[in-house]
């Protein structure tokens, strides 16, 4: 498998979310975006673990390229 993350979407996933713990999805093949449902089991991939402490507004990632990752900085509009 690729060493680099499958490209699940070219858009933020922008998602109130309420306290408590996340696995955001990094390599891309969840079926759940942007949270892992385990499908990067035989790659390199593992879920990031996300903690909020308060109800906010995130906007995660979706290409899966973000430098700040889990949220999302634009990254997606110059992918190929």
């Amino acid at each position: 498998m690729s060493d680099e993350p499958v490209i699940a979407a070219r858009h933020p996933f922008v998602l109130e979310v309420e306290p408590g713990t996340y696995y955001w999805c990094r390599c891309g093949r969840s079926a759940k975006q942007p949270f892992c449902d385990g499908s990067h089991k035989g790659t390199g991939f593992s879920p990031m673990q996300v903690e909020i402490t308060e109800k906010q507004t995130v906007a995660f990632c979706g290409c899966k390229h973000t430098a700040t990752p889990p949220r999302c900085n634009g990254r997606h509009k110059t992918l190929a």
